[in-house]
């Protein structure tokens, strides 16, 4: 560009930072764009504040603006003629860019930083660090704005040591002062060093993560086997349930058959017999009415001539009068029809406990625990709370449930209960109709003589043995609260301290893990078993006399 003419920064507008469009002066002798300045003083139109954004001087009334066409031939000119030698704007350091410390005016972004000049340049003054040959030797870094942290701030001196006992970058003096015999090196060795470990800490961090994209991988695989069984097996148990219904379709349209067949052959028998009677009954009416005749005959002489000739009665088809057994019919059949049901019942309940826990036990053996640990708060707990609600199928006629079948309470008398095969009949106990499984948390508050307890489905119903108590058999778990003692399979364990009136239970299923806790300000463990579950399990109460027990809802 000629240097007798202006340059861009010259003919920029102060507001946009670009070359005038449509050039204005105002009174103080700025120019600007025409809009740039009149959408400057639009903003402060309410309060009649007309002033110059450089100079700051205020003008009223509002200054009448006109295109001043020196400037803007100007402008033209630098167009057509030097634009291209200025930088882009794209080239001017923002306030987010890194500006080249050796401009003036308007400054361009830099594209290196010198760590031994501590500053930094754009394109046109880095130059002689490529041409000069001591500057040559100066390391050369991306643009940083941090460089000043490279100055010792005591000695202000670039900080070129690393005191290794301090862990910190200082500067030559110090290393003579107050880093005096300690452990120092240049900052290139201990970068060269601690390189090195970055490296090595990079591969590490490297293999890592090819390994877990290795488990990843697997995993998806074991992702899509999981999918693939659980499909493939819904299917197939469809199938299986759709021949299961078919087949009983089957036997109900074969019993309803032979139901009809057979009604229809008894009909039609008693329908002959019932025919041939109405002719013998029409026949014998014809020789009663013939006998009637013969009675009314006058003529002594008459009669006996005519009665030797009356037919003797024909011996009947049938005695004197039928003999009806008394029947039930078919009903019978619908008894059996229903014993039937029964125990289709009891097998799809006894086969569907084994089908749940089948579905309950898939898993995949992982590297790590499918859980954290065991919660040690009771937040933590709270996270796995389960409603629980008791059966009242299962309730013994001594024990009422109220509260939503959460509360169970001794009585005196019995109560009339119906009939049902889940009932406990010897015992003072009752389950709840959820199964658990997986991870379970719920409370109990007793009052009384209470065994807060978990037991599975099959445990026995009646009798007066140990099969039926909780905590005296193989299918039983149960904390005895009053009495601080802990049985199973009629093993029993004494507790240490007293059990608080509210019981917190935390099931892990899966991991074999029951524990029992005092739930008060804090949590603290009763009583934990080990063991491995092998069916889901119910939660219970024994309840003696005087006595009750409530699920508490989470909260």
């Amino acid at each position: 560009m000629d240097q007798n003419q202006p340059d861009q920064e010259t003919l920029s507008c102060s507001i946009c930072l670009d070359l005038l469009k449509d050039p204005v002066t105002i009174p103080c002798g700025h120019s600007y764009c025409m809009n740039c300045i009149n959408s400057f003083w639009d903003e402060g139109e309410q309060k009649k504040n007309y002033h110059c954004p450089q100079c700051r001087e205020r003008f009223t009334p509002r200054p009448v603006l006109k295109k001043n066409t020196m400037l803007a031939a100007l402008v033209e000119q630098l167009k057509k003629t030097g634009l291209q030698a200025a930088p882009a704007d794209h080239c001017y350091a923002g306030p987010d860019d890194v500006a080249c410390d050796f401009c003036t005016g308007r400054k361009l972004k830099a594209i290196k930083s010198c760590l031994v000049c501590l500053a930094s340049y754009c394109e046109k003054h880095l130059q002689p660090h490529y041409d000069v040959a001591p500057l040559k030797k100066h390391k050369l870094v991306e643009p940083s704005k941090n460089l000043q942290e490279n100055i010792c701030s005591k000695h202000d001196e670039v900080m070129k040591m690393f005191c290794r006992k301090d862990k910190k970058c200082i500067c030559y003096l110090c290393s003579v002062d107050e880093h005096k015999g300690h452990d120092t090196v240049s900052v290139a060795a201990e970068r060269t060093e601690r390189q090195r470990e970055l490296e090595e800490r990079r591969g590490n961090i490297q293999q890592r993560i090819q390994d877990r994209e290795k488990d990843v991988k697997l995993l998806q695989q074991e992702v899509e086997a999981i999918n693939h069984s659980a499909d493939k097996t819904v299917e197939d148990s469809e199938k299986i349930f759709t021949e299961l219904i078919r087949l009983l379709q089957k036997r109900s349209s074969d019993v309803k058959q032979q139901i009809r067949s057979q009604q229809e052959t008894e009909v039609s028998r008693v329908k002959d017999v019932q025919e041939k009677l109405e002719q013998e009954i029409t026949e014998l009416k014809r020789k009663d009415a013939e006998l009637e005749q013969l009675s009314h005959t006058e003529d002594h002489n008459q009669f006996l001539l005519n009665y030797p000739s009356l037919p003797a009665l024909s011996e009947s088809t049938h005695s004197s009068s039928i003999n009806i057994r008394p029947l039930r019919h078919f009903e019978d059949v619908a008894a059996a029809v229903s014993e039937l049901r029964e125990k289709l019942q009891d097998v799809l309940r006894d086969s569907w406990t084994n089908i749940s826990l089948m579905v309950t036990e898939v898993g995949v053996l992982l590297s790590e625990p499918e859980s954290g640990p065991e919660p040690t708060t009771r937040a933590g707990f709270l996270k796995y709370s389960c409603k629980i609600t008791l059966d009242p199928n299962t309730t013994h006629t001594k024990l009422v449930l109220s509260e939503g079948n959460r509360k169970v309470t001794w009585v005196d008398q019995h109560q009339s209960y119906s009939s049902h095969p889940d009932r406990f009949t010897n015992y003072w106990q009752v389950l709840s109709k959820e199964s658990l499984t997986g991870h379970c948390y719920w409370e109990v508050e007793w009052r009384g003589n209470i065994r807060v307890s978990v037991a599975y489905k099959n445990i026995s119903r009646s009798g007066g043995g140990n099969e039926c108590i909780f905590g005296r058999n193989d299918k039983s778990w149960a904390l005895h609260c009053n009495s601080s003692i802990f049985g199973h399979d009629d093993i029993w364990t004494s507790i240490s301290g007293p059990v608080s009136s509210r019981v917190g239970v935390y099931l892990d299923h899966r991991a074999g893990i029951l524990s029992f806790y005092s739930v008060s300000e804090s949590m603290t463990l009763i009583h934990r078993v080990q063991t491995r579950f092998t069916e889901p399990l119910h939660a219970g109460v024994l309840v003696g006399k005087e006595s009750s027990a409530k699920f508490c809802k989470p909260k």
